[in-house]
């Protein structure tokens, strides 16, 4: 029951995300041979001033054993 989380900065419209929601399901799908009716996808918009707190510092450097593909940038 693969749950995706999409963490991104502000201001991608509407048709991106489904757009990308519908490519995110596909990969699912054919990588972990899971049903779709299984996949959610959700997508979470953090403003760039919040950006090092929210989501560098807990989600890339608090979980980097989880991490499999790092970002380029750092704070």
């Amino acid at each position: 029951m693969p749950h995706i989380i999409v963490k991104l900065l502000p201001g991608r419209t509407e048709n991106q995300k489904k757009e990308l929601t519908d490519k995110i399901v596909q990969a699912v799908m054919e990588t972990v041979n899971a049903g779709e009716e299984s996949i959610s996808v959700s997508f979470e918009e953090i403003p760039n001033g919040k950006w090092a707190e929210e989501v560098y510092k807990p989600d890339i450097l608090g979980k980097e054993k989880t991490l499999y593909k790092k970002p380029g940038y750092s704070y």
